[in-house]
């Protein structure tokens, strides 16, 4: 899986320069506020380029992500340095067995990070983590691909095309469905143009999904956490047969 975003990080921000980073993690602290937590020490799982993180430490909170890719940790760290966020700290690692000798007020992990675990044993080895580095009552908060969703509204073929100063970027996503393995493979065929010199890079990557079912995080998450709210993403209500995305918020045992 580090292969798949260490090619991804070259355009990962191209390709989601609409994210409203600034909005979702709004949405975050509000969840945060409700459950205790308005400041402090924050680990993020899955952090990526760091756009999240950096968010959380303009409003003071101290960010340490951890990412499987080494790319996207370098772009991370470089998106540090040049904001001179002195609250952030980012290092390659496995979210599934990841260790560092803190404790922290609430874990987040975002961008549907936990429908990367594919298999049971990674996803509890996951929710183990999070759990090994909270505080008693601490807050985890996460989202993924809500099962209800996607099996009412299944994902089709998408094209996106997008350009910045440097590169511009073809993708096509074509997903293939594994119904008895509750799996998503999207396969991607991306075409990097460089405008300096006209050269294009072809990548081909296939990023397996995992949509979840609320039972599931009940199972999951039962060893070390209570579940205190299932949303649909960005919302403070129950999710529906016509949201994708689902957001959990646990208290740690």
């Amino acid at each position: 899986m580090s292969k798949v975003f260490d090619a991804y990080a070259s355009y990962y921000d191209l390709l989601y320069q609409d994210k409203d980073y600034q909005n979702e993690i709004q949405y975050i602290l509000r969840t945060l506020e409700k459950n205790g937590v308005s400041n402090g020490n924050i680990l993020e799982l899955g952090s990526g380029t760091g756009k999240h993180a950096e968010e959380l430490a303009k409003v003071g909170f101290n960010v340490h992500g951890v990412d499987l890719s080494p790319l996207m940790v370098n772009v991370a760290n470089k998106r540090k340095n040049e904001t001179s966020w002195n609250q952030l700290q980012f290092e390659v690692g496995d979210i599934r067995n990841f260790k560092v000798n803190k404790i922290f007020d609430a874990v987040i992990s975002l961008f549907h990070v936990a429908s990367y675990q594919i298999k049971n044993d990674d996803i509890s080895a996951m929710f183990e983590t999070a759990a090994q580095h909270l505080r008693h009552d601490g807050v985890f908060i996460f989202d993924y691909w809500y099962g209800p969703g996607v099996l009412s509204d299944p994902p089709a073929i998408r094209q996106k095309r997008l350009e910045n100063e440097d590169i511009e970027v073809f993708r096509i996503a074509e997903p293939v469905m594994h119904p008895n393995e509750n799996v998503v493979d999207v396969n991607y065929c991306v075409q990097v143009k460089q405008k300096d010199n006209g050269k294009i890079t072809e990548l081909n990557e296939t990023h397996r999904m995992r949509y979840l079912f609320i039972p599931e995080i009940l199972q999951f998450s039962s060893p070390w956490f209570k579940v205190k709210t299932n949303f649909a993403w960005m919302k403070s209500s129950t999710p529906s047969f016509s949201d994708w995305y689902c957001v959990s918020t646990l208290i740690k045992k």
